[in-house]
């Protein structure tokens, strides 16, 4: 069965209001939040076959760090500049073109986009928070059929959810 999660990255950092908002990188809160949320996702016993991320800082951060908690090597992590603020329709392209011998894939992205696709996909959430987790299991066995009718809902967390 081929499982997706889809992970908004931690907090950011606004301590320069000036800087890019593509080389933000995350912030204290983000800092902590990002291992605890690896951790959440160990303990699911979790175990990705492809991590892709969006390649701003910030994600790119929360995907290095959800590695190193899953035992996940992190120059294997996908950085992908089309990911950044992407539409639910580009986060699926992505998704679709992934081989079908992987099982598990780990996304790390922006809202609004991976609110939208949760919404896409049948989800029931109004907000991902910074660091929340939101996954599917599919149905199918090729990532070309991801679509609302072949998913199920797996789980939903995020760091002020009490485990």
């Amino acid at each position: 069965m081929k499982k997706i999660i889809l992970i908004r990255h931690a907090k950011s950092s606004w301590d320069n209001p000036w800087a890019d908002d593509y080389e933000r990188p995350l912030a204290e809160r983000g800092l902590r939040d990002a291992p605890k949320m690896g951790k959440r996702l160990k303990k699911r016993q979790v175990s990705p076959d492809l991590i892709l991320s969006s390649s701003a800082l910030r994600a790119i951060q929360t995907a290095e760090i959800i590695a190193n908690e899953l035992g996940y090597p992190s120059h294997k992590i996908i950085k992908e500049k089309n990911l950044y603020h992407a539409s639910p329709n580009t986060i699926l392209k992505y998704i679709h073109q992934q081989k079908d011998s992987i099982k598990t894939i780990v996304l790390v992205g922006h809202n609004p986009g991976l609110n939208d696709l949760i919404a896409y996909l049948g989800g029931n959430l109004e907000n991902l928070p910074t660091a929340g987790q939101y996954a599917f299991k599919l149905k199918e066995d090729s990532w070309r059929r991801l679509s609302p009718s072949t998913v199920d809902f797996w789980f939903l967390d995020y760091p002020k959810l009490k485990p």
